[in-house]
C-alpha cells in the first residue's frame, strides 16, 4: 500500500458533479456576459485603426447599456465563483494529485482557470472604486486575463464535456437516474440565487435609474455630485484652476485653423440634447447639455467628411488628457462640445469652460477642459 499523507476528509453531499454543474451554468453565463460587453468596452476605448470611423454613434445609450452589463454580471460572478469551488475543492485534495499526463493537463489547466478568473474579478471589483494597488496598467491587464479566463473555461467545458452532460442529464455517475439530493441542492442553488440576487439589486442602481434607491453598495450614486452628475476627476485633480481658464480660447485646427473666444462660442447656433454619462466602472446619468455640434465647428476649420478628431484637454497628468474620435461620432448631430450642463454653464468640475460629450462613448473620452481641437487625416 502506498504512501497517502493525512488529507482532510469532506463529508458534505453536495461537492459533486451535478450541483457544479448547475451552479456553473449560471456561471458561465455570467462570465460570457462579463467577457463580451468588456470586449465591447475594450474596443469602444481604444478601437483599433480599421475600426476608428466605423465605430456607431447609436443607439445614443449603447455604452450605458454594455457596460452596466458588463459591471453587473461581474458583480454577479463573485459569489457564483466562490460557490462553484465551494462545490469542487476536495478534488484539490485527492490522491495521488497527479494520475497521468492528461490529468496534470486537465489539473494545470482548472489552475489557471481558477487563478486568472479570481484575478479578473478582483481587480475588476477594485476599479469600480477606482483603487489600484498593482504596479501595471490595469486596463491592458484587465483585457488579456479576459481572453486568459475565458479561453481556459472554453478548454475546461470541452475537457468535462461528458460528465457535464451526464449531469445534465441527472444521470447520476452508478447510472441511476434517481437525485436523492434534489432537496439539498435546491436549497443550496436558492441560497446562492439570493446572493447573486442581493448584490445586483444593491449595485446596478448606479446605472438603472429605477432602482437607483437600491443603490446602497454601488461605487456611485448616480444623482449626487455638482449639477446632479457624478464626477471622477475634480479640477483641482486635473490641475485645472481659474487662473489656468482666465484667458481661454479654443483653438481649432485644420485646412482652415481659427480660435474662439468663450463669449463667441456662446453666440454660434446652439443645441441641445440628453445623452447619458457612462463610466467604466459601471455607474452612468442622463445630462441635458448644450453646447455647439462638433461637425459645425470642424466644418468651418475645412474638415473633409471622414476626417478624425483629436481633442486635447487643459488637464495636466493623467491618461486621457488626450483623446480621439472617428469620424461617425465626429460627425453625429448629437457630438456637442457642450457649455452648459441641466440649464448651467458647467462647473469647473464638470469641464468648464467646455467639455465633449458624444452618444454612445465611455466616459473617459468625453474630454473635460477642451482647448483644442485638431482635424487628423
Amino acid at each position: 500500500m502506498g504512501f497517502r499523507p493525512p488529507l482532510p476528509v469532506f463529508r458534505g453531499r453536495l461537492h459533486d458533479a451535478r450541483t457544479a454543474t448547475v451552479i456553473g451554468r449560471a456561471l458561465g453565463a455570467a462570465m460570457l456576459t462579463c467577457f463580451v460587453t468588456g470586449v465591447v468596452s475594450h474596443y469602444l476605448q481604444q478601437p483599433p485603426s480599421w475600426a476608428v470611423n466605423v465605430l456607431p454613434s447609436r443607439p445614443v445609450w449603447g455604452y450605458r447599456l454594455t457596460q452596466g452589463l458588463h459591471v453587473a454580471s461581474g458583480i454577479a460572478a463573485v459569489p457564483l465563483l466562490l460557490a462553484k469551488l465551494w462545490t469542487v475543492y476536495p478534488r484539490l485534495f485527492g490522491w495521488p494529485p497527479v494520475r497521468s499526463v492528461l490529468h496534470a493537463l486537465e489539473r494545470l489547466s482548472i489552475a489557471v482557470l481558477v487563478a486568472s478568473a479570481l484575478l479578473e474579478l478582483f481587480t475588476g471589483l477594485l476599479d469600480t472604486v477606482q483603487w489600484y494597488p498593482w504596479p501595471f496598467p490595469f486596463r491592458q491587464v484587465h483585457f488579456a486575463l479576459a481572453w486568459v479566463a475565458v479561453g481556459s473555461l472554453l478548454l475546461h467545458i470541452a475537457v468535462k464535456a461528458p460528465v457535464i452532460a451526464a449531469s445534465w442529464r441527472r444521470v447520476r455517475p452508478d447510472g441511476e437516474s434517481a437525485d436523492v439530493d434534489g432537496p439539498d441542492r435546491r436549497s443550496f442553488v436558492a441560497a446562492v440565487g439570493a446572493a447573486v440576487g442581493a448584490v445586483t439589486l444593491t449595485t446596478v442602481g448606479q446605472a438603472f435609474g429605477p432602482l437607483k434607491d437600491l443603490d446602497l453598495l454601488g461605487a456611485r450614486q448616480p444623482d449626487h455630485g455638482p449639477q446632479g452628475l457624478p464626477v471622477n476627476r475634480t479640477a483641482a485633480a486635473a490641475g485645472v484652476t481659474a487662473d489656468l481658464v482666465s484667458d481661454w480660447r479654443l483653438r481649432v485646427v485644420g485646412p482652415r485653423p481659427y480660435e474662439v473666444t468663450l463669449a463667441e462660442l456662446r453666440s454660434l447656433a446652439q443645441r441641445s440634447a440628453v445623452l447619458p454619462i457612462a463610466c467604466v466602472e459601471g455607474w452612468s446619468r442622463n445630462g441635458h447639455w448644450t453646447g455647439v455640434p462638433i461637425r459645425d465647428l470642424i466644418d468651418r476649420a475645412g474638415a473633409p467628411p471622414h476626417a478624425r478628431l483629436r481633442v486635447v484637454s487643459l488637464e495636466r497628468g493623467g491618461n486621457y488628457g488626450v483623446s480621439e474620435m472617428g469620424a461617425s461620432y465626429a460627425r453625429d448631430p448629437l457630438t456637442l462640445l457642450a457649455l452648459s450642463l441641466n440649464g448651467r454653464p458647467l462647473s469647473y468640475d464638470h469641464g468648464f469652460p467646455a467639455r465633449i460629450i458624444a452618444p454612445n462613448r465611455p466616459g473617459v473620452l468625453q474630454t473635460k477642459w477642451v482647448t483644442r481641437l485638431e482635424v487628423l487625416s
